[in-house]
């Protein structure tokens, strides 16, 4: 497998009539590690929707599915893992309730953060924003040096996140990401998902 992988987040507002056929495209076209389930501002009934019509997409392709915020309703539906900010609940309490899930944790650009993420057993943390992005007000902005000092000094992977393109990714890769978590950069890809999974592997293995 190569060092760095990709880690697709799906956009924020998708219509699953259509939405499961466009995932099972982007997930042929080339390595994708883990895919996260990112719907902010979804009621609960609506996100196990999307996790029911989702899941197996992603498990299909031996591609890890993880909830964003929500650690019990990842436990609850048979996610393989939870992705949590800083401020969604109980870390530890999300630990226990995933068990052998994986549990990703936001660290923005802080070491401390990251060092608590790792003591409670976070599987990666992550770190960002490393570009401005549109999906979200980035307010914490990371340099490419935090992924080098985290990757020579801990085994626990370290994602990058943020604005992430083919275009910018390569000093990211080389600072030691083990995953980078893009967006706009697969499904916003002007020839479609498929090609941005595409573009991203290739920019991920010219780096």
């Amino acid at each position: 497998m190569p060092d760095c992988r990709l880690y697709l987040i799906t956009p924020p507002r998708i219509d699953l009539a259509t939405f499961p056929d466009s995932l099972a495209r982007a997930l042929d076209a080339g390595d994708v590690a883990c895919l996260q389930l990112r719907l902010k501002e979804a009621p609960e009934d609506e996100v196990r929707r999307a996790i029911d019509a989702l899941l197996p997409v992603a498990q299909s392709h031996d591609v890890a599915f993880l909830l964003n915020d929500n650690a019990e309703l990842a436990a609850r539906s048979g996610c393989d893992g939870a992705h949590l900010g800083q401020e969604d609940g109980d870390h530890e309490r999300a630990r226990r309730l995933l068990k052998d899930g994986t549990l990703g944790i936001t660290c923005h650009a802080s070491r401390h953060l990251a060092m608590e993420a790792g003591e409670l057993g976070a599987d990666y943390v992550a770190f960002g924003a490393f570009f401005p992005t549109g999906t979200k007000e980035a307010k914490h902005k990371a340099e490419p040096e935090i992924l080098e000092w985290w990757s020579n000094l801990f085994e626990i992977p370290c994602v990058a996140i943020g604005g992430i393109t083919a275009e910018n990714c390569a000093p990211l890769v080389r600072a030691g990401a083990d995953f980078l978590a893009v967006v706009g950069a697969v499904w916003k890809h002007p020839e479609g998902p498929a090609a941005g999974v595409r573009a991203m592997n290739a920019a991920i293995a010219a780096a």
